[in-house]
C-alpha cells in the first residue's frame, strides 16, 4: 500500500490505497516512517498518493482503536522536517486530518486542482499532532491557523495558495512531471551542499 521508488538521488513514496481514499493504517505510516527514514541519503523525497485523493487520515475504524493518537504520525512528520534534501508533497487530491501531519512538513506542497485541506480535530475530540499547529501557523499565521484546526474549515485550493499553504497549482496530468523538474537541481548537487543551503534557509527563521 506504500509504494518505493528511489534511482539514490530521489525517492518517491506513494500512498495507494484508492479503495479508502488513501486512508493510512497504522502499517502503512509504519511503512511510511520507513520509507522516509531509509531515504536520508536522497537528495529528495516526494510524497504522493494514487487516485484522486492524496490521504483521508487515520483509517476509520484503526483511528477508534487509538491510531489518532498514535506517536507513529510525530515519528513521520519528524522523519520528513530532518530530511536534509528537499520535501515535496506532490497532492493529487484532498489531504485530511492526521495526513496534514507530513504535509506541513515537506518543504514545498505542490497540487491540483480541486485539492482541499483540513484538519477536523476540534469536531472529532482530538489534539493534533505536537508538531503540526506551529508548522501551519509558520506557514499560514495564527489566525488561519485557527481557523482550520479550531474552526474546522476546509480549505480549497485557491485559498490555500493565497495563504502559503500550497506552494503551486498543477494540472492532474502534470504533477509528477513538475514534482520531478523542481528536484533537478538538488538531484545533480551534492549531499553536502543540498545540506548547506537547506541549513541556512533553516537559520534565517530562527
Amino acid at each position: 500500500m506504500i509504494e518505493v521508488q528511489s534511482d539514490g538521488a530521489l525517492c518517491v513514496l506513494t500512498i495507494d490505497r484508492t479503495d479508502k481514499a488513501n486512508s493510512l493504517t497504522a502499517d502503512m505510516i509504519e511503512a511510511l516512517c520507513v520509507g522516509v527514514e531509509e531515504a536520508r541519503s536522497s537528495r529528495a523525497l516526494i510524497l504522493t498518493g494514487r487516485g484522486k485523493v492524496f490521504s483521508a487520515g487515520a483509517d476509520l475504524e484503526a483511528a477508534r482503536a487509538g491510531l489518532a493518537t498514535s506517536p507513529l504520525w510525530e515519528r513521520l512528520s519528524g522523519a520528513i522536517a530532518r530530511h536534509p534534501g528537499l520535501t515535496i508533497a506532490a497532492l493529487n487530491g484532498t489531504a485530511a486530518g492526521g495526513a496534514m501531519g507530513m504535509v506541513l512538513a515537506c518543504d514545498l506542497r505542490i497540487a491540483v486542482p480541486g485539492t482541499k485541506v483540513f484538519y477536523p480535530v476540534m469536531k472529532l475530540g482530538f489534539l493534533p499532532q505536537p508538531s503540526d499547529p506551529a508548522r501551519l501557523a509558520a506557514l499560514v499565521g495564527p489566525s488561519r491557523a485557527k481557523m482550520i484546526l479550531m474552526a474546522g474549515q476546509k480549505i480549497e485550493t485557491d485559498a490555500a495558495l493565497t495563504w502559503g499553504l500550497i506552494d503551486e497549482v498543477v494540472e492532474p496530468d502534470d504533477l509528477m512531471d513538475r514534482a520531478r523538474a523542481l528536484t533537478e537541481d538538488v538531484c545533480g548537487a551534492t549531499a553536502e551542499h543540498t545540506r548547506a543551503i537547506k541549513g541556512l534557509i533553516a537559520q534565517s527563521l530562527t
